[in-house]
């Protein structure tokens, strides 16, 4: 019985290190993305998360119908989505419901390109990605 109860407690720690592993890379993301906008725009004050939660529930008229970061990843990204075509499922967007969300840099960035054209019609500033994860870092 002594055995089992720690090979649980290994294996929720070794769970709970990668989704702080990935919360790590969600905020070096988040940073870099900050120092980006700061460039751009030095009077920048820094990532809100407040503006990033904004930023997810904002609704836009694509093709005549409402849209929303939201639409396909809830009103929580901490759920699990759906595809509003294929009715496929997403994985969560949150770092702390998803542990690989934040693994593949080269992959988010795809993703950020493809859906910021998706749903505002052009790519997302340095600021609206930073001030975007840093929402999803603080969905529990």
């Amino acid at each position: 019985m002594r055995k089992i109860t720690l090979l649980i407690a290994i294996a929720i720690s070794f769970a709970s290190a990668s989704v702080q592993a990935d919360t790590v890379s969600a905020q070096k993301l988040a940073d870099k993305y900050a120092v980006i906008a700061k460039t751009i725009n030095p009077s920048a004050t820094g990532l809100s998360a407040e503006d990033g939660k904004t930023f997810f529930n904002r609704e836009l008229t694509i093709r005549g119908k409402q849209v929303a970061c939201a639409s396909c990843h809830t009103a929580n990204p901490a759920n699990t989505g759906k595809h509003a075509v294929t009715g496929k499922p997403i994985q969560p967007l949150a770092p702390a419901a998803n542990a690989k969300r934040f693994s593949d840099l080269d992959k988010v960035e795809k993703n950020f390109e493809k859906h910021c054209l998706d749903i505002i019609g052009r790519d997302c500033t340095a600021q609206e990605k930073g001030n975007f994860i840093a929402y999803l870092i603080s969905v529990k």
